[in-house]
């Protein structure tokens, strides 16, 4: 699958390259067509049409977001109506608010609380399905994950289990509480591709 955007080219997927398992998402969005590309800067985000923010320690990736000014560039980058894509760690960043913490960016309305399934040792595979694509099941993998708790009016719920909310989208911006770049099946990332696409046709 090949996105191509108004201009007639691929569009240039940025994954934030800070901290945690940026790379896995590279070379998923590699996989699926479209460039990918290492964020480290906020003047790069002038030259992607999507951003994923991915899994990792969410208090050091916000304290390097903050050392190297990456908040008021992003803040424009979400308004500009791109596509944002937060996973685990990243999912927690976006978040409206963050159970006993005082940071987050408020680009979707959620609720989150960190480490809810408990530490490393306690991470697990599940398969789930996906609201956009029910043909089969999606093994989602979920490592320290984090637990919605709440989800705002303007939120689409995209997958659950046990009656836990793992993937919300609202508007340009899509979260999951796992890490879909840690396997094969790259139907998550190609729907990101599409909100990409969408976002600046």
């Amino acid at each position: 699958m090949v996105i191509i955007s108004k201009d007639n080219r691929i569009i240039n997927i940025g994954v934030l390259a800070l901290q945690g398992a940026f790379r896995e998402h590279i070379n998923s969005i590699k996989k699926c067509g479209a460039n990918a590309l290492e964020i480290k800067f906020p003047q790069q985000l002038n030259e992607i049409d999507g951003l994923i923010i991915p899994g990792g320690e969410s208090t050091t990736i916000n304290k390097l977001m903050n050392k190297y000014n990456f908040k008021t560039h992003l803040d424009d980058f979400y308004k500009s109506g791109r596509a944002i894509y937060g996973t685990c760690a990243g999912l927690i960043l976006i978040a409206n608010k963050i159970i006993n913490e005082d940071f987050g960016l408020n680009y979707i309305d959620i609720d989150v609380e960190r480490n809810a399934y408990g530490r490393q040792i306690d991470s697990f595979e599940e398969y789930v399905t996906l609201s956009f694509d029910k043909t089969q099941k999606f093994k989602a993998v979920f490592i320290r994950a984090p637990k919605i708790t709440r989800t705002g009016p303007g939120v689409d719920i995209l997958s659950e289990i046990n009656d836990n909310i793992i993937l919300v989208r609202q508007n340009n911006v899509l979260a999951s509480t796992f890490h879909p770049e840690l396997q094969e099946d790259k139907r998550i990332h190609e729907y990101f591709l599409k909100m990409a696409g969408r976002s600046i046709n």
